[in-house]
């Protein structure tokens, strides 16, 4: 008879979970991401010398969410000092109405399509794919793929002398806006990868090296783990839109990779929220100052926002009880609602979990620490969790019962 028993420790020490993901750092490829050269990729891309206007990228979940959140969190900015070279959009839904409005917005004629699916075969970005090709010319004058080197979508490249970027199979596309998937677009759209991979590299050191970070991220995990029969619930309340597009990336990231069965096949799993502040203040905040007790909040703010607008100095009729904002900056503002809300939660509130990061300005380096630090802390919950961090068998399902269903339609 033979009998496995699959119980995890009931203690893991901090050293011990630091010790497993050293180890780990050895197979999983994003975490040498950071260390990244980019000299060769920058090299080829200049030499293609592209001159289309904008870029189109296909793709869906972790080929577009982290260069969207990326894109979003500092293209204004950089329309603003003139340094963006192209404008990106996205196409990642099978929804006609969007994938038609989208197409609307610019110029097919004068646009670089970049597909990117790792493995090659994804439905939804090979249908959209087949449609914009129907629709306007595309060949390799005006595409890039990029896709695992033995996939079926590489195959296509080959076949059609179109020049291909390799994802790492060590890399899961939740995990992979640091490797070309994010690095080709948003260097061709005039943004510095440099600066991005520097910012991912701070937190790396910092943690690795066991500096200020190591014992922030193992505690900050180990809360996750030891109350999440209690919070379950993870809500990260970012104080600006700017943030949109990581708020969608982060529940990607936290959702897929912390959704398992562990060892003991027990379900696992923490669920991500994203808010945005100050507009959510004014709805889900009342439910986590006097709903359930399952959540935990991580406020974000960002110290500089690189604008100085101000509120008009202007005196409205019946209104005039409110001119003690005249002239306030819209950037103080803003942090200003973040404060108070954390005020009202931290002060009035003290049973709820919450905790601030605060970002330091709006550019590259920091949004790749914003993006490294929470891949980081992904992962060391996994550890905690006794899962597989970076499989995703139940998303996988659903995509073979898609396909057979495609097969017998047709």
């Amino acid at each position: 008879m033979k009998n496995n028993l699959y119980y995890p420790k009931i203690s893991l020490s901090d050293e011990d979970i630091f010790l497993e993901i050293k180890k780990e750092r050895e197979e999983i490829g994003y975490y040498s991401l950071p260390y990244y050269d980019t000299n060769n990729i920058k090299n080829e891309l200049n030499k293609l010398d592209f001159k289309q206007k904008n870029i189109a990228i296909i793709g869906i979940g972790g080929s577009t969410l982290g260069t969207f959140a990326i894109y979003n969190f500092l293209k204004y900015h950089k329309q603003k000092n003139k340094s963006l070279k192209k404008e990106i959009f996205f196409f990642e839904s099978t929804d006609p109405v969007n994938l038609n409005g989208t197409i609307s917005q610019f110029n097919l004629e004068d646009t670089l399509f970049i597909v990117i699916s790792k493995s090659g075969t994804t439905i939804e970005t090979i249908s959209i794919f087949k449609y914009l090709m129907s629709i306007t010319k595309i060949d390799k004058s005006n595409l890039l793929v990029i896709t695992e080197n033995d996939s079926k979508l590489n195959a296509f490249a080959n076949a059609n002398d179109i020049k291909t970027f390799d994802i790492p199979k060590n890399v899961g596309g939740r995990f992979s806006v640091l490797s070309n998937v994010g690095l080709v677009p948003l260097y061709l759209a005039g943004f510095d990868i440099d600066e991005l991979l520097k910012g991912s590299r701070h937190i790396s050191t910092s943690f690795f090296e066991q500096y200020e970070l190591y014992t922030h991220l193992i505690k900050k995990a180990r809360t996750y783990y030891e109350y999440k029969d209690v919070y379950n619930i993870n809500a990260v309340f970012s104080y600006s839109q700017l943030l949109e597009g990581f708020n969608k990336w982060y529940i990607q990231l936290w959702g897929e990779s912390l959704g398992k069965i562990d060892a003991n096949s027990t379900n696992q799993g923490l669920t991500p929220i994203g808010l945005l502040g100050p507009v959510d203040q004014h709805s889900f905040l009342q439910l986590i100052v006097e709903g359930k007790r399952d959540k935990t909040v991580t406020f974000i703010k960002i110290k500089d926002f690189k604008d100085d607008t101000k509120i008009a100095p202007t005196t409205l009729q019946g209104l005039e009880e409110l001119d003690y904002i005249n002239n306030l900056d819209f950037k103080k503002l803003i942090n200003l609602q973040a404060d108070a809300t954390i005020a009202s939660v931290k002060e009035y509130k003290k049973d709820i979990p919450i905790d601030l990061i605060e970002i330091e300005d709006i550019s590259e380096f920091e949004i790749g620490k914003l993006l490294f630090y929470y891949e980081l802390l992904t992962s060391i919950v996994g550890k905690f969790l006794r899962i597989n961090t970076y499989d995703q068998p139940g998303v996988e399902g659903g995509k073979i019962i898609l396909k057979e269903m495609l097969k017998k339609k047709n």
